[in-house]
């Protein structure tokens, strides 16, 4: 059964206590990550249950930013695993949970059908016409840590990352992994006049 207050009291949290220069990693991305976790959830049939606890992984996979930046997917599963039995989730579940919440690491490891939906709701944003959108937000936010970073530099970054990057559903890899190989050419061309 769903218990919206799991979702109510993490997000208000996420929404007073993040700090403002999260500009990628804010209460706006955790409900874009749900929103498309579901969405790739039920186009693997999977089973009201089943989309639930995606649901509850996706709410809780950046809520370590709470507590800090590094290493926050082990902070996000240690935050599930002290608050979820209050709401009646199973050690069982809890374990399932974490290990959708650590599936979104990069680099991402998937061990299974759930892991690869959160894993790809996390980065969904690499194959849709929103990737300038908050490809600007998370260089705001490294800019943040790293003032010397440089476009050129972060052209790079992103160069790598979406080299080395690979979606997992088979949704993600018919519909958007063509988007993401579009938006790589795109800097790649930029890279070349740098």
């Amino acid at each position: 059964m769903e218990n919206n207050q799991v979702f109510d009291n993490l997000y208000k949290r996420l929404k007073n206590e993040l700090p403002y220069y999260l500009y990628y990693h804010c209460p706006e991305h955790t409900l874009s990550v749900m929103e498309r976790a579901v969405f790739l959830a039920k186009k693997e049939n999977l089973s009201n249950a089943e989309i639930y606890l995606i649901k509850v992984a996706a709410l809780y996979h950046d809520a370590g930013f709470l507590i800090g930046r590094e290493d926050h997917e082990t902070k996000s599963c240690n935050l599930a695993s002290k608050e979820l039995p209050e709401y009646n989730f199973s050690k069982k579940e809890i374990i399932t949970i974490c290990g959708m919440i650590n599936a979104t690491r990069i680099p991402q490891k998937t061990h299974n059908n759930y892991e690869n939906i959160v894993a790809d709701a996390d980065l969904f944003y690499l194959g849709t016409e929103e990737y300038d959108f908050y490809s600007e937000k998370l260089y705001l936010e490294l800019k943040h840590f790293n003032p010397e970073i440089t476009d050129k530099e972060w052209v790079k970054i992103q160069l790598d990352f979406l080299k080395a990057h690979h979606f997992h559903t088979d949704y993600a890899l018919k519909f958007l992994a063509p988007v993401k190989d579009k938006h790589f050419k795109n800097l790649a061309r930029l890279w070349a006049k740098m």
